[in-house]
């Protein structure tokens, strides 16, 4: 399959890369900067750039693209980074497509979302049919997933990955969180009762793999593994797995003064079941905490 690829430097989409190249598929990467390799393409979403004929010649589209919301302190301007990247990307992969003629549109996008559609769900169980909830993360994921909907009106099989936290030790929600756990000062994040909506990163790459396959399955998918777990369950697991006490707590004072705005985001609770991959038939090689935790740990 030919894919045109969009968000190829992330913690994501480099591991993404490397399991479609492995699994025989030809990837172009779409890059912001001159192109250093063969197989890179320049385009500049914020200006709607990009040439159609990358496209037509594409079976498929993905989008991963965005700045990283855990990277830096949220302030005004990165909050607007944080929403323009997502949305321009993603608006100019789907107006492009639509422009093509019909018999030159890819057959389908994947186009990047979050957990972060549903807001602080508390205790309560959502599943994709769940309504957007409150919050810059939760508006930012409305507009996001708006901006799919010239490929979806065109014809194209659109599938919006409402990606949870994928467990890997040199990124998203573990790297951080490992030197102080081996140092035995980790702990829970507040009180500890937000839910964590985990995922493996095997699960992930096999996830992504798997809707690209499957031409009945579009719309929001959870990527998420099937039993979320609390911070502090999370956190008493990880200082199992590195046999150090987990006793620690960071209060959500602190976060708000270490992290602005992301602190309200990293104490929301998100208990996100992966609905339509369960009835779809999708099994999960890492379908609880502990086995996701030691192939992070050891992978």
């Amino acid at each position: 399959m030919r894919i045109l690829m969009a968000g190829v430097s992330g913690f994501l989409g480099t591991r993404l890369v490397d399991r479609l190249t492995a699994d025989g598929h030809q990837v172009t990467r779409l890059v912001r900067r001159p192109p250093r390799g063969s197989d890179e393409r320049q385009w500049n979403p914020s200006a709607a750039q990009l040439d159609p004929q990358l496209v037509a010649e594409s079976d498929a589209v993905v989008n991963l693209a965005g700045a990283g919301v855990g990277d830096k302190r949220w302030d005004a301007a990165y909050q607007g980074l944080i929403r323009s990247s997502r949305v321009d990307s993603t608006t100019t992969l789907a107006i492009t497509m639509a422009g093509l003629p019909a018999a030159d549109r890819p057959a389908v996008l994947l186009n990047a979302s979050a957990v972060g559609w549903y807001g602080n769900t508390g205790d309560r169980v959502v599943e994709e049919d769940s309504p957007a909830g409150d919050g810059f993360l939760a508006d930012v994921c409305r507009v996001w997933e708006a901006a799919t909907r010239p490929a979806e009106d065109a014809g194209v099989r659109v599938v919006r990955l409402r990606t949870g936290l994928p467990l890997d030790r040199a990124g998203g929600l573990l790297k951080p969180q490992l030197l102080p756990f081996r140092l035995g000062v980790g702990g829970r994040l507040g009180n500890g009762r937000q839910w964590l909506p985990w995922i493996s990163m095997r699960d992930w790459l096999d996830a992504l793999t798997f809707l690209l396959d499957r031409a009945d399955l579009a719309g929001p998918v959870n990527v998420v593994g099937p039993a979320p777990v609390t911070n502090a369950e999370f956190s008493r697991e990880l200082g199992r797995q590195l046999h150090r006490p987990a006793v620690m707590w960071v209060p959500a004072l602190a976060l708000k003064i270490a992290l602005g705005g992301f602190a309200h985001e990293a104490l929301t609770s998100a208990r996100v079941l992966p609905g339509v991959l369960d009835r779809a038939g999708f099994r999960w090689t890492h379908p609880d905490l502990p086995g996701a935790l030691r192939a992070a740990l050891t992978g």
